[in-house]
């Protein structure tokens, strides 16, 4: 294992501990020599990017890490022409809204957020991760992300779900995405918990999209059809504005 790549499995396991790790724990998480993980653990630390408790003894990611975020997304295209996006969708329906980058078959990032005003709200951030073929998002980058189909399948069958659909069910869903031009998830990833999601294209294949999670009940009162089809259009519109920048 190189050691860059090292490294940002050392920051990717930082950031999902719920509490600072030892040398030691973070050396056995990733099956790392623990003398080749302090060194490595003590350079992240010179740049800032973890931070070091001498009393503890521990490591955890430290404000560098949010600057380098930050100065990405102040350059990225679709996370600035996103946000008024999802504002306006959160005001509009009180509803959590997501624009996500997706990266290959791996996983999507969220790149940009918008919160509903009331107190019920789902819990996500922006840079939260998750399995690229998961949910109603998953079933757009199936449906348009250029993907062969039999590696689809594959990692298919590593996914977690509350309610798994069976493949055949699973290949239908993703074939109604592509006829409708957005998916729908209704409780299969998260019970209780509706996601809709419309694909976004920068250029070539699907690489982004536009989400909206919410409860079940209160996203049937406004319509899944009347959200995808809103996801939609504004999705189309912002891959325009996106192969037009």
């Amino acid at each position: 294992m190189p050691a860059v790549t090292r490294a940002v499995a050392i920051l990717r396991l930082l950031s999902r501990s719920g509490t600072p790790l030892g040398v030691h724990a973070v050396a056995r998480a990733l099956g790392l020599v623990p003398s080749t993980c302090l060194h490595i653990l003590r350079a992240l630390a010179a740049e800032e990017l973890v931070s070091f408790d001498p009393e503890t003894k521990r490591y955890r990611l430290a404000s560098g890490v949010v600057s380098l975020a930050r100065g990405m997304l102040r350059h990225d295209g679709f996370a600035n022409l996103a946000q008024p996006i999802l504002d306006a969708i959160a005001s509009r329906h009180g509803v959590t809204a997501i624009g996500v980058e997706a990266s290959g078959l791996e996983h999507i990032v969220v790149v940009a957020l918008a919160r509903p005003g009331q107190a019920l709200r789902l819990q996500v951030d922006v840079g939260s991760r998750y399995p690229a073929l998961i949910s109603a998002t998953g079933r757009c980058i199936a449906a348009f992300g250029g993907h062969p189909w039999p590696e689809i399948e594959r990692r298919f069958r590593a996914l977690r779900w509350d309610d798994p659909p069976s493949p055949a069910q699973w290949r239908a869903d993703v074939e109604a995405a592509r006829a409708a031009g957005y998916a729908v998830d209704e409780g299969r990833y998260i019970a209780g918990v509706t996601v809709i999601a419309a694909p976004v294209a920068l250029r070539g294949p699907v690489s982004h999209a536009l989400v909206v999670v919410g409860v079940s009940e209160q996203l049937r009162r406004i319509g899944y059809a009347r959200l995808g089809e809103e996801l939609k259009a504004l999705a189309g519109d912002l891959s325009r504005r996106l192969r037009g920048a």
